[in-house]
């Protein structure tokens, strides 16, 4: 045999190696008409993973309000200082007797005014509440926040305490306490409140209620206890909703006059 038998011109092998190179680079499922495919190789399932425990999901809650808190209190802040001018915030509820209530209870009305001198301060409140049954002074009637805003059939309808973070009563942000009645009324002042009226727990659009009885401050001993502080029927509300200034400083200057003619009395008697 030739030299030239044995070895092919190279024009013969160019198509040669190109169909060895396609086969061997194909897959062996594909690479003949017909042909058994490979069996798959077994992927390895992903181990499901344990169910967080209670306290594991109350961490997380707590950790995702602080995160969310911190991010509102940012978006919200306002430029101006806290006591420079327009960087209070004010709210106002004008108390309705309960829609509810029976000929015989009686008919509490009045206005609750909030201010907040910035987002993230102490909240501040005057109570001026009428209506209280003629009894003896000293009897003291609860105060709080409750969730829901509809009193329309009743205070009733304002649903339980306002309790954003799940705490035992009387650690709700609107948990106000008790309020002395006096000759029918209720004037007070109260500071260092913990609820907001800025913030994604601000209590706008929320009610406020005054109860038939006294607040045991989660000390009565029953479940009840830490849940509303077995305060009795809801005699009035109103929903907090945000107002201007002007009702805060006349109720300021009125509070000054009292405490004035107070002292004076006091001075005199003494």
């Amino acid at each position: 045999m030739s030299p030239a038998a044995r070895c092919p011109p190279p024009a013969m092998l160019a198509p040669a190696l190109l169909c060895a190179h396609l086969l061997l680079a194909a897959p062996a499922s594909r690479a003949w008409p017909g042909a058994a495919p490979d069996e798959p190789e077994p992927q390895p399932q992903p181990q499901p993973e344990p169910e967080p425990g209670p306290g594991a999901v109350a961490a997380q809650l707590s950790d995702m309000h602080d995160k969310v808190t911190a991010i509102w209190q940012q978006l919200t802040q306002r430029a101006a200082e806290p006591g420079a001018p327009g960087s209070a915030l004010h709210a106002a509820c004008r108390v309705q007797p309960s829609a509810s209530l029976d000929p015989a209870q009686p008919r509490v009305s009045g206005l609750v005014l909030f201010r907040q001198p910035a987002p993230g301060a102490p909240l501040e409140a005057f109570f001026h509440l009428d209506g209280f049954p003629a009894e003896r002074n000293g009897s003291r009637r609860a105060i709080h926040v409750h969730r829901f805003g509809d009193l329309s059939p009743g205070c009733e309808a304002a649903g339980p305490h306002y309790n954003p973070r799940a705490a035992p009563h009387p650690h709700h942000p609107g948990d106000f306490g008790n309020f002395a009645v006096r000759d029918g009324r209720v004037r007070k002042h109260r500071g260092g409140l913990a609820a907001s009226l800025a913030g994604p727990h601000s209590i706008v659009g929320r009610a406020v209620v005054v109860h038939a009885g006294e607040d045991d401050l989660g000390r009565g001993g029953d479940p009840a206890s830490l849940d509303h502080g077995n305060a009795g029927r809801r005699l009035a509300c109103c929903v907090v909703g945000v107002c201007g200034p002007l009702p805060w400083a006349r109720a300021a200057r009125e509070h000054a006059e009292r405490r004035k003619r107070r002292r004076d009395s006091d001075c005199q008697a003494a």
